[in-house]
């Protein structure tokens, strides 16, 4: 059976080229078939972009929005009359014969098959003298094939590892080991690190900004790190990366990539800073995922942010200033009242609407679980007259926002490399978490002693809202995710339960059971 790929574009990062006569006169106009499409460095491109249009997926309100609400940071939200399976994924409720986490698991499975389209192609295509291109876009199809395993593993826990498109007598593979996984992401990642240029695409209308660096490269190491050796309890990633060589990676991350903190936290994002946005080709962003407004209310395109709709405020736009949306998960107070007086971080990471003296009847407007908070970070705006700007440029409010998602900040970067020098240069990590902090205060006076605990606090304080939280607490330990997670303040509605036999992993997609024939088991606790 010929194996068929249909391309898309990628936001306005890449632009594919246009199909030649010949091509058009010979096959069909939307598909290309794999065996006698790969022959030059465009159709390479091509393909490369194929699977960079997954990344977009995750903008549907996936991963992000599920693990926030898994956290101690959000509950479930959205409306009284929405659908009681966004309250279980703050409950760890799941109905485990529903679909729950379809998307999770296709998405990164689609990521992986497209990745392995291109590399199992790449010998195909005549570079001529164009072989570091070729060796460019296989180490950017590995990182991402890295990214979207580790999505999934990271959700699911043990999961089937795949460096090859699966044929007919292999599609009910069984799950692998951790370790086997992990393996596979860690040479994928490190050939990605050691094979691509020192380039930095943060640059103001730099056309390649959003594409895989060195630099992503190496803290994405880091990142896979310290969450396998944490929760794994093991003394290095799979037996491919030690201690010592993530360190090495993520230091040069920190003083040889040319990323730096924005000076303001707010102007990182467009609700906190509106005419001081730094735009979202920053310096402090190594990786970020694109998007653009270009679909205009085309529900056939797949170019803009549709995680947005999902966490804006519920029932109308607030104040002529943040425009409306469908009121997800609503932010913890705990959240809120974790930052210190004079953190910046806070209001620029919050809405919060008694403080903000906004109105907003949450009854009226059929709101769940209302908080009198809700995300400032990714929450679309409104003009002067309240209407969307997504809407007022043409776009529909629902799918045509268009504000990336920031996925490998510099922030970040410092962080990890705090976490991972702690004990071999204390001092090194003591100066990389005061970068933070400093930041945080525009002062160098609220200083903490760097250990474990203070740096995942400041993990919380720094990204909180960008998904790396649930994450963060389940690598520590059970008892420790129990601890943040539970909740009984505010009543029944609000109560949540954190269940350790669930080990932290979600519940598989009951889809992909069936479609297994048995190989394929459910999570322990569900």
């Amino acid at each position: 059976m010929k194996t068929y790929i249909k391309l898309f574009a990628l936001s306005s990062l890449l632009v594919l080229g246009a199909c030649s006569e010949d091509f058009l006169e010979n096959e069909p106009y939307t598909d290309k078939v794999t065996d006698n499409f790969y022959k030059t460095p465009s159709d390479a491109f091509e393909g490369l972009v194929a699977v960079y249009d997954v990344l977009q997926r995750e903008a549907y309100g996936t991963q992000l929005i599920v693990s926030e609400q898994a956290s101690d940071d959000c509950f479930g939200g959205f409306g009284i009359a929405d659908p009681t399976t966004d309250l279980q994924w703050d409950r760890f409720q799941y109905t485990t014969d529903k679909d729950m986490n379809a998307l999770i698991w296709t998405n990164s499975y689609l990521g992986i098959y497209r990745a392995n389209i291109l590399l199992e192609n790449l010998d195909k295509v005549n570079w001529g003298s164009q072989t570091a291109l070729k060796t460019q876009y296989e180490a950017e199809a590995r990182f991402l094939r890295a990214h979207f395993h580790f999505q999934a593993a990271k959700m699911f826990g043990e999961i089937v590892p795949l460096d090859h498109t699966v044929t007919t007598s292999e599609f009910q593979l069984p799950r692998q080991a951790a370790e086997v996984t992990y393996a596979l992401i860690a040479n994928d990642l490190k050939f990605a690190a050691d094979n691509l240029g020192p380039e930095n695409y943060s640059k103001k209308g730099n056309a390649n900004f959003g594409r895989i660096t060195k630099w992503a490269a190496e803290a994405y190491l880091a990142r896979t790190f310290l969450f396998y050796t944490d929760y794994y309890e093991k003394p290095d990633l799979a037996g491919v990366v030690t201690k010592d060589q993530a360190i090495t990676y993520i230091n040069d991350v920190v003083s040889n990539s040319g990323h730096g903190l924005v000076p303001d936290f707010a102007n990182l994002w467009l609700a906190a800073s509106f005419a001081n946005f730094a735009g979202e080709d920053n310096t402090e962003m190594v990786w970020a995922v694109r998007f653009n407004s270009s679909g205009k209310g085309n529900w056939d395109l797949h170019e803009g942010n549709r995680f947005q709709v999902n966490i804006a405020p519920r029932g109308g736009s607030v104040n002529n200033k943040y425009a409306t949306g469908w009121g997800g998960a609503t932010v913890n107070p705990k959240l809120y009242e974790a930052y210190e007086g004079g953190d910046t971080r806070r209001d620029a990471t919050i809405i919060a609407y008694a403080e903000e003296s906004l109105s907003f009847d949450a009854e009226a407007r059929e709101q769940r679980q209302y908080t009198g908070y809700s995300w400032k970070k990714y929450c679309p705006i409104t003009d002067a007259a309240g209407t969307a700007i997504v809407e007022t440029n043409g776009g529909n409010f629902q799918i045509d926002n268009y504000q990336d998602l920031a996925m490998i900040r510099y922030a970040d970067v410092l962080l990890m490399a705090a976490e991972l020098n702690l004990l071999s240069n204390p001092g090194l990590a003591q100066a990389d978490l005061d970068k933070v902090r400093d930041r945080a205060f525009k002062s160098t006076t609220n200083r903490v002693v760097v250990s474990k605990e203070t740096i995942m606090t400041e993990r919380q304080l720094e990204l909180a809202l960008e998904g790396q939280r649930y994450f963060d607490l389940i690598r520590q330990d059970m008892t420790v995710a129990k601890a943040q997670i539970d909740n009984t303040d505010g009543g029944s509605d609000f109560a949540v339960t954190f269940r350790p036999e669930t080990l932290g992993w979600f519940p598989l997609p009951q889809s992909q059971i069936v479609l297994s024939n048995g190989t394929i088991k459910q999570n322990p606790g569900w």
